[in-house]
């Protein structure tokens, strides 16, 4: 059986620039669904599965930014902006609404389709459907994640660096690549502070749902963070340990 294409969904108001950025992504293998606006976009996003957003800035009605916001703080989905040229303000104001790129116009569209390629391949939507590590399990098409089964509600940074963490236990993962693989970005704006944040209320979230889950997600000291496996209990209590 061949593996799906890739789903990106093109927010653009401009016909023109659609079709471009349709026919660059479909070089990469992708299939595209389009929308003319944030608010079309964001009607299609909760009906369909989507692995990518390409996203303009300038749109009539609900802004990219905030439909930036909408989708960073509801899907761990990566969101490629385009920005005008110059326009630094609109950068910064999309990466702080949870962007994971941006490409400025005008691009060139072979570079806007590796990046876009890129992202989804470092994306943990990208991998098998399920993975469990310990009392974690992921289900990495809707998004979620289960502690001995029972749902936890997070974030979409905090989905993705669990994410990160559970398909690769038992590994040191650095700093670097965890906000690259939690925010696209191994640079964002408060750095290692962001993410030892992100860690804290992660691990209070996954030990509220069951005290199993605590000590889980390990400090590297001077590295990052790895996530190992609980041990297993037994029933012998002679040990004294």
């Amino acid at each position: 059986m061949t593996e799906a294409p890739w789903r990106a969904l093109v927010v653009e108001d401009e016909p023109a620039m659609r079709d471009i950025i349709t026919f660059a992504l479909e070089t990469q293998d992708f299939t595209t669904l389009t929308a003319g606006s944030a608010e079309e976009a964001w009607t299609i996003i909760n009906e369909q599965q989507v692995d990518l957003v390409v996203l303009d800035v300038m749109l009539p009605g609900m802004s990219g930014i905030e439909l930036c916001r909408r989708v960073t703080s509801t899907k761990p989905v990566p969101v490629i902006l385009l920005t005008a040229l110059g326009e630094t303000s609109q950068r910064i104001a999309g990466l702080e609404a949870g962007a994971s790129d941006y490409v400025t116009k005008p691009f060139h569209p072979r570079e806007l389709a590796l990046r876009a390629a890129g992202l989804v391949r470092r994306s943990p939507l990208s991998r098998g459907a399920l993975t469990q590590a310990g009392p974690v399990t992921l289900d990495l098409r809707s998004a979620t994640a289960y502690v001995t089964s029972k749902r936890v509600d997070l974030t979409s940074h905090e989905y993705r660096l669990l994410a990160a963490l559970v398909t690769h236990p038992d590994e040191d993962l650095p700093f670097r690549q965890l906000l690259l693989l939690g925010w696209g970005d191994a640079q964002p704006l408060g750095g290692r502070e962001l993410l030892k944040t992100a860690v804290y209320r992660l691990r209070l979230k996954l030990e509220s749902i069951d005290p199993v889950a605590k000590g889980c997600i390990q400090s590297v000291r001077g590295v990052g963070y790895r996530y190992v496996q609980p041990p297993v209990e037994t029933d012998d209590s002679v040990t004294g340990t």
